[in-house]
């Protein structure tokens, strides 16, 4: 009777209704903050009661009380969720769990979420009008291994490297593993910083690294033998990885008007956050960077923020996003192949790529446009998805291919010998990227391909070691669509990219679709595009690279040139340009 009438009551206290406003208050629900104690089961069991409460109409809002919970796989509740541009691992381990809500703000209240294994930190699956804020993202023991080259003798080729000491590890025989909760890698690929400036260090690029034939020495320490590289002065530090990425911080999925503010991921092993088939997403104040008063060097395994298949407006706002295994951002489509056609008004087509299938890949009523894959034309004229389902499993979850049927009768020309892509053009949004800042990362700063407006401006590229922004497109590896139609780059300093090799790095700014068969193509892929009123301030030549646009702008922008390193790139000029119409611009191109 006592634990009944104390239930009643602490009901009673955790939802404070007036009219249409409800507040959820989970220091109801049994949490411990600042304790290591597991808080996935009672986060999980707050989840149920707010999803009870959100009923049609109501306003609710869910405080967090402010401290530091952490989160582990056991007790945590598993999903099956097939996230875009990740592997395909399921079923995973949630530590918070939203499903199927309306008008509800999830305030974090400043507190920090701390997990343990292999774990999907938070996911926002079916909602409408919701809103994340005021909380942060880390991991107990990150699966990435951050060392400290101690010596570098390349006489005898011996390194000698210390583990930071969040890194657990076991050495066995002469190989060293690193380990967690479910978790253990033989890493085999590095990046390497600059201790001083935190800058990825000049033309190293991804690092193979010794983690075989090695031996022990005190504190934390380990001399690897048969390791000869000069670049890794005493005092670079490595941030040594694998090249999994399990999960992203944030798993947005089919929802309608979702906001992300003052939100830091600190690390995960997959990206920031990751939406797909979601409509209007606004980032403010999202941030993906290095927790102040560690000594971490690396933030997340992948991408800061990525969007497939999304529609309405994406903003991203007032962000930092440093020290990423990967983009600042990246916002595509997805191509399917065609693999058969079955009449006049029907195709098999199917996801191509293994870390980008099992979901929706769009509605009936969305238009579609077709594609030849070889030289990236499009194939004229548009048609309309009248029926769509999968064929090897009984719904989208899972799914890998897709029959789908169309208003209009189909081209000669579409056809599965012509190696064909399909992209729905309805899942497409306009981008708003201002007032970020994206420094010291691996690989790219943003990548941009839709159709729709795209402005990007006022941002501050900080040593992103590639290409600073890259517009690309491509129907024969990653199969991120599309292209590119309207694209405002405008007011953003670039300081230094390009001090590092990765794919498409031919300029600061590169349009670069991938095009098998180049030489054969007639029609232009990108158009409209627009980079006015920039500073580059560069120790390198390479400003602008384009390929098969119609219609390139370029005026206004200022260009510094400084010593900070030996220029290097093979390109000697500031503007390359491949099968390019209409372009006019008032740099000197030398």
């Amino acid at each position: 009777m006592k634990r009944l009438i104390l239930s009643c009551a602490v009901s009673m206290f955790a939802i404070i209704s007036h009219a249409a406003n409800i507040t959820i208050d989970l220091a109801h629900y049994g949490l411990s903050s600042d304790t290591t104690i597991n808080a996935s089961i009672a986060f999980s069991r707050a989840m149920k009661a707010v999803q009870k409460a959100a009923i049609k109409g109501n306003q609710i809002t869910v405080k967090v009380p402010r401290g530091r919970y952490h989160f582990y796989p056991d007790g945590a509740t598993l999903h099956e969720y097939y996230v875009s541009n990740h592997d395909q691992l399921n079923p995973r381990a949630v530590g918070i769990c939203m499903e199927r809500l309306r008008n509800v703000t999830f305030d974090g209240g400043g507190s920090d979420f701390i997990f343990h294994g292999r774990m999907l930190p938070l996911s926002l699956v079916g909602a409408e009008n919701c809103t994340l804020r005021g909380f942060r993202v880390d991991h107990a023991n990150p699966h990435i291994a951050q060392a400290t080259i101690v010596s570098n003798d390349t006489v005898s080729h011996e390194i000698v490297y210390q583990l930071s000491p969040e890194v657990n590890y076991t050495l066995s025989h002469d190989t060293l593993y690193t380990n967690g909760q479910g978790w253990k890698y033989l890493l085999n690929s590095a990046i390497a910083f600059d201790p001083k400036t935190h800058h990825m260090v000049y033309r190293t690029s991804d690092i193979g690294i010794r983690v075989t034939g090695v031996s022990a020495l005190p504190d934390r320490k380990f001399l690897a033998r048969g390791w000869n590289d000069a670049r890794l002065k005493p005092g670079t530090v490595l941030a040594m990885r694998s090249w999994t990425r399990p999960a992203p911080a944030i798993f947005l999925y089919e929802c309608k008007n979702t906001k992300l503010e003052d939100i830091t991921i600190y690390y995960m092993e997959g990206m920031g956050v990751l939406a797909q088939l979601c409509h209007n997403v606004s980032l403010d104040g999202f941030n993906v960077s290095l927790r102040p008063g560690t000594h971490r060097y690396f933030t997340t395994q992948a991408d800061a923020s990525h969007f497939v298949n999304c529609s309405g407006e994406i903003v991203s706002r007032h962000g930092l996003y440093e020290s990423m295994m990967d983009d600042a951002i990246n916002i595509h489509g997805v191509y399917l192949k065609m693999t058969k056609r079955l009449d006049d008004h029907t195709i098999r087509a199917r996801f191509m790529h293994d870390q980008a299938y099992g979901y929706k890949w769009g509605y009936v009523g969305d238009t579609v446009q077709f594609i030849a894959s070889r030289t990236m034309e499009h194939i004229p004229g548009i048609n309309v998805i009248k029926k769509i389902k999968a064929i090897d499993k009984p719904i989208d979850k899972g799914v890998k291919e897709y029959e789908i049927t169309f208003v209009q009768p189909l081209a000669a020309d579409i056809d599965e010998r012509n190696s064909i892509g399909v992209e729905d053009l309805t899942l497409t949004p306009t981008v708003q990227f201002d007032h970020n800042v994206v420094r010291n990362n691996r690989a790219r700063g943003c990548l941009f391909s839709t159709p729709r407006r795209v402005v990007c401006e006022d941002n501050f590229f900080d040593h992103t070691s590639g290409t600073a922004i890259l517009l690309c497109g491509d129907c024969n590896g990653w199969y991120e669509s599309g292209a590119c139609r309207d694209v405002t780059i405008r007011h953003n300093v670039f300081v230094n990219a390009l001090t590092n090799m990765f794919q498409f790095t031919e300029g600061v700014i590169s349009i670069d679709p991938e095009i098998p068969e180049f030489s054969k193509q007639k029609r232009y892929f990108h158009s409209g595009i627009k980079i006015l009123d920039n500073v580059f301030d560069t120790f390198d030549a390479p400003l602008l690279y384009a390929k098969s646009v119609d219609g390139i702008t370029m005026r206004g922008n200022r260009v510094l040139h400084n010593n900070a390193y030996p220029a290097f790139h093979h390109n000697r000029k500031a503007v390359t340009l491949e099968n390019v119409a209409r372009y006019q611009s008032d740099i000197d191109e030398k």
